[in-house]
């Protein structure tokens, strides 16, 4: 009795602790689209087809609005592609996974990345760059585009520096 007893627990904390296929592979497919984001970045065209028309991005620099809707940020995203030239330096960027509520893995995902940001040499100014630490939350909706973004990382102290004499 004993020996079925355990059998039975093993194979429930098993079954109960098999990850989600479905989360997994929400998960997969969800890193290669933020991965096509990121893309957009290096060949300075960033396909928006990939965020919801619900999209809202957590607005997370000092003195900004709480959020911006999807024009509101394709436009910062279009001035900041003119003003600055920008290069992942993270080779293969590792994608965590994002957890729900409930703390359970729900197909969203994370990343921590280090970015180099650069301006070209004008008449006026020499070209400068810095490298700029980043920490990026996606979430997507039932369809897979990007419904939710937050991008932590001092946005304003990289700017200043490559925007002052």
């Amino acid at each position: 009795m004993k020996s079925t007893f355990a059998f039975l627990s093993v194979t429930i904390l098993l079954v109960a602790c098999k990850p989600n296929s479905n989360v997994n592979e929400k998960f997969e497919k969800n890193s290669n689209t933020v991965l096509s984001y990121l893309n957009g970045y290096k060949n300075e065209k960033i396909d928006y087809s990939m965020f919801s028309k619900d999209f809202i991005a957590l607005s997370t620099a000092f003195g900004s609005a709480d959020s911006l809707t999807l024009e509101e940020f394709k436009a910062q995203e279009e001035a900041m592609l003119k003003r600055f030239n920008f290069k992942l330096l993270d080779e293969n960027p590792v994608f965590l996974p994002g957890v729900d509520k409930t703390k359970l893995p729900d197909g969203s995902v994370r990343l921590y990345s280090t970015w180099e940001w650069s301006t070209d040499k004008t008449d006026s100014t020499e070209a400068k760059s810095g490298n700029l630490k980043m920490y990026d939350s996606y979430d997507f909706d039932a369809e897979g585009k990007i419904i939710y973004l937050q991008v932590y990382g001092d946005f304003s102290g990289i700017m200043t520096f490559l925007t002052s004499k």
